[in-house]
């Protein structure tokens, strides 16, 4: 399968998943600046929502580029990604409608947590496709950034059961973490476009 049609497909999966979270908020009854401030909830859930989805969009798009390839195995693992992803907005609605609660709150971080878990996931398998000492292998490194961003969603996740909007902060200061776009993967694409441009036509 060529890894277009694979990156088309993500593509298209994670625009109906953005598409989704738009369409639950809910217009608000009244005309007065007081029920949008009612609903201030759903939308920081939403903006952190949205983040968190296009993160993952620009970075997969950049994983892929910097691939030659993909197998049954990438492909699986892609579909992986997409199902925790896909589920972000259920949990972030629910999160939102009730005001960052305790219950709701865990759920939402255990979702980020298994789309992270997901996408180490996909690297791994997609860096294995390609043998040893290929450039994904080598952006990747030990990837202290993501096994970082693993414990900070478990410590989350813990905090939020005493202290949710605590835990809230910590998924918010790990988006920020990530929304910065990873020098490693891009350093590994121009290397790609390198590779393929000085190979003969």
């Amino acid at each position: 399968m060529e890894k277009n049609r694979l990156e088309a497909f993500s593509d298209g999966v994670i625009a109906i998943i953005i598409t989704i979270m738009v369409l639950e908020l809910k217009v608000p009854h009244g005309d007065s600046w007081e029920v949008l401030v009612d609903r201030w909830p759903t939308f920081l859930s939403y903006i952190l929502s949205f983040l968190y989805v296009g993160t993952y969009w620009n970075n997969h798009h950049h994983l892929l580029q910097a691939s030659r390839t993909v197998n049954g195995s990438v492909l699986w693992a892609n579909l992986h990604l997409l199902f925790w992803l896909s589920l972000i907005p259920f949990t972030s609605g629910w999160m939102g409608e009730n005001h960052f609660s305790r219950q709701p709150t865990m759920l939402y971080g255990a979702n980020l947590l298994f789309s992270a878990i997901a996408y180490y996931i996909m690297q791994i398998t997609l860096s294995r496709a390609h043998g040893p000492g290929n450039p994904i292998a080598l952006a990747l490194g030990r990837d202290v950034k993501g096994k970082v961003s693993l414990v900070l969603y478990c410590a989350g996740i813990t905090v939020a059961s005493r202290w949710p909007n605590a835990g809230f902060a910590i998924f918010v200061l790990i988006s920020l973490i990530w929304v910065v776009p990873d020098r490693r993967m891009l350093a590994a694409v121009a290397r790609h476009h390198e590779a393929e441009q000085g190979k003969p036509h």
